[in-house]
């Protein structure tokens, strides 16, 4: 149907035209941010959070940004959820967003943790859409054919079957986004509402598996382990060489959720035509950021569409060395953030979230465009005895292990460790191919003293050895299957704690992976 791709086509140009209108307006990009504010406060004055600390009031002074601030301390989902978020969940409307809240994403986390119930608004699912129409606005700019515009794209997240709970259904944040779909989308939404809805990963994978061939997918979104995992399975039912061999007319890959570096040259075996690698920012809170300008790294903040955001920079004033924020911390708003300095972004929400602290560690690469990377997590650092190393850290040091010995490092983990009366660094590597784990160990070393100077002092005055252990691929999904884990937008933690180091020692050794 060329038609149907011209009219999408043209559909998206028209579209894209707004948006550079609005960039224009947003050369400013604090200006937008108070005009969000502005717009969030009005609309929750009227709810129990916003009665409780004066919205109305703050909306009434010069510096609303200021007072605002003053007023409203910082939340971290525990706090959140004990003195507000819980009444929405037992049903009563008005919390801390107008209304009742019909829905509660299950957050994804990692493997330690158990589930947080995030509320889901009209006003985000709507945001969430309009994020994501934004995202795939941007592919006119490569000037794809119009028959491009009529491939399917295969989203691959939690199930899309929801649990109802007598007041509110909970489950995956794509579940629930999966259900206010366009009507138009679902032509191209695969791999269908069925197969979406199916909880068992197994069963899933297998019933993608055997569609795949009966489909002409044009991008992909998803985790990058998991979608790895389904295209090598594809590859292999059908025996072909790469995936472009079932889907020719793939072109766009949209990865989420960890760093994708250490998965680039993996991937790369998997396609036979060049795929263009698509960041975005999609947390169970909101859509934050996405990836607009294919040329450079990072991800554009999304200014204007339901989200305050304020930055925390992350340093020993502010953090402990647990990874929380303590009190008075101090906080800064879009208009005096700077490069190149790590700061845990704060977030007030058409959700109902209010200065929330979402757990992510960003660096800006560029405050004009307010273009993001994500470097960590509050509580994912290793720092045993003041080495303060970031998960960027861990994931560039990997890539260049990989690019060095030609190898596959598909998942990794770190724990910090007492020995010998100081202390050690022991790692687990996730391969399928045979390499040296000394070599790599000697690697790993020398990398991280490159990349972070702490590292480099307290190697030399704490951290006395490194260990290296290298385990088949088998080992870290068999875990995440254990922990009900598997697939969706699960991720690895990348730093375990003490009680995950001896679950996760315990698991290697009950199942032989073990040295």
């Amino acid at each position: 149907m060329p038609i149907l791709g011209s009219i999408i086509k043209k559909a998206y140009e028209l579209r894209s035209i707004p948006i550079d209108a609005k960039k224009l307006m947003q050369t400013n990009p604090y200006t937008t941010q108070v005009k969000v504010l502005k717009k969030l406060l009005k609309k929750a004055q009227f709810t129990a959070f916003g009665e409780y600390y004066g919205f109305s009031k703050i909306l009434n002074q010069p510096d609303t940004v200021e007072v605002f601030q003053k007023s409203i301390p910082v939340y971290d989902y525990n706090s959140m959820f004990r003195k507000w978020w819980f009444r929405a969940l037992n049903g009563e409307s008005f919390v801390a967003w107008p209304g009742r809240v019909k829905y509660f994403a299950l957050t994804s986390g990692t493997s330690d943790a158990s589930s947080k119930h995030v509320p889901v608004t009209d006003d985000m699912i709507k945001a969430i859409r309009r994020a994501s129409v934004r995202q795939l606005v941007t592919s006119v700019k490569y000037d794809f054919p119009k028959e491009f515009y009529e491939k399917g794209i295969l989203m691959i997240g939690g199930s899309t079957h929801l649990q109802y709970n007598g007041t509110y259904y909970e489950g995956d944040l794509s579940g629930i986004s999966a259900g206010s779909l366009p009507f138009w989308f679902q032509h191209f939404y695969k791999p269908g509402r069925r197969i979406s809805k199916e909880r068992e990963w197994s069963t899933k994978l297998t019933e993608i598996v055997k569609k795949a061939k009966g489909w002409d997918i044009g991008v992909i979104v998803g985790v990058p382990a998991w979608i790895q995992i389904i295209l090598e399975k594809i590859i292999e039912y059908y025996d072909v060489e790469t995936i472009h061999d079932i889907w020719p007319n793939l072109k766009v890959y949209v990865h989420s959720g960890v760093a994708f570096g250490p998965y680039v040259k993996s991937f790369e075996k998997l396609f036979g035509k060049k795929v263009i690698f698509q960041e975005s920012y999609l947390a169970s809170e909101g859509y934050l950021a996405f990836q607009s300008e294919m040329e450079s790294k990072g991800m554009e903040l999304i200014l204007d569409n339901g989200i305050f955001f304020e930055f925390v920079s992350y340093n020993g004033s502010n953090f402990d060395d647990e990874g929380n924020i303590k009190s008075n911390p101090e906080i800064v708003s879009i208009k005096d953030v700077e490069e190149d300095k790590e700061y845990a972004i704060l977030i007030s929400t058409c959700s109902g979230a209010w200065r929330y602290l979402i757990g992510d560690i960003v660096k800006f690469t560029s405050k004009e465009k307010s273009i993001i990377v994500i470097t960590g997590r509050t509580k994912q650092f290793l720092s045993i005895c003041g080495e303060h190393l970031s998960i960027d850290n861990m994931t560039r040091a990997i890539e260049m292990v990989e690019n060095d010995l030609n190898i596959e490092i598909r998942e990794f983990t770190v724990v910090g460790i007492e020995y010998e009366s100081l202390f050690a660094h022991k790692w687990y590597l996730g391969s399928d191919n045979e390499f040296d784990s000394s070599l790599a160990r000697k690697k790993i070393d020398e990398y991280l003293k490159i990349l972070n100077d702490d590292y480099r002092v307290e190697r030399i005055e704490a951290i006395k050895e490194v260990f290296v252990e290298i385990l088949p691929m088998k080992a870290f999904s068999g875990w995440m299957k254990m922990k009900g884990k598997e697939g969706g937008a699960h991720k690895f933690p990348r730093v375990l704690n003490k009680k995950m180091y001896l679950e996760w020692e315990e698991y290697l050794k009950d199942n032989y992976y073990s040295e």
